[in-house]
């Protein structure tokens, strides 16, 4: 998460943190189902109007980090140094969301977006609205010349990296596969290459 400069802001990505840490403690020991979010207002002491101030939903919520992982995603294109490679810079932000995402602990939490079908269908718009993001970022980039279905089906194959090597048994391992992959995609498309 970006952190904030002003006093204002930090004490309103104090107050979202918290509403986002009550949540989660409260999905976890009662169940997502089970949890409304005037429970997780009282709980938090907050208002119900400040909890949506911060999240526009129950499910988002639970992630709590969907904006930082699509900024960093389109930072990984836009922040890159002069010339610097379009994948493997991909590759460090994709390695560095699996790495928060497989942390110790972390099981608890997919264990419950699995068994909820309301979370996989957030979790699933979520990346799909990433994928966006990624595509958008790619295509505007002048000096990667890249065709917006080319923009659009790396950043897709991006997204899918993430999901994949969560699940692997392997994640970082994972990663590097997918990539080497998505590297000879990627090339495929470059200006000049024969089809």
């Amino acid at each position: 998460m970006t952190v904030p400069t002003g006093r204002r802001e930090r004490k309103k990505a104090a107050t979202r943190q918290k509403i986002a840490d009550t949540a989660l403690r409260l999905f976890l020991e009662r169940g997502y189902d089970e949890v409304g979010i005037r429970d997780v207002a009282a709980e938090a002491d907050v208002a119900v109007t400040t909890l949506f101030a911060h999240f526009a939903s129950k499910e988002a919520l639970v992630f709590d980090r969907d904006e930082d992982f699509e900024q960093g995603l389109v930072r990984a294109v836009t922040g890159r140094a002069p010339h610097e490679p379009l994948i493997p810079a991909l590759r460090r932000e994709i390695h560095a969301m699996v790495r928060h995402c497989t942390a110790d602990g972390a099981s608890p939490l997919w264990h419950m977006i699995d068994e909820s079908s309301a979370l996989r269908r957030y979790g699933e718009s979520m990346r799909l609205r990433h994928a966006e993001a990624l595509a958008a970022a790619i295509a505007a980039d002048p000096e990667l010349a890249q065709t917006e279905t080319a923009s659009a089906t790396i950043a897709r194959f991006v997204i899918d990296a993430y999901s994949l090597a969560r699940e692997a048994a392997d994640p970082e391992a994972a990663v590097d596969e997918i990539f080497r992959m998505i590297e000879a995609a990627w090339e495929a498309t470059r200006p000049g290459v024969p089809a």
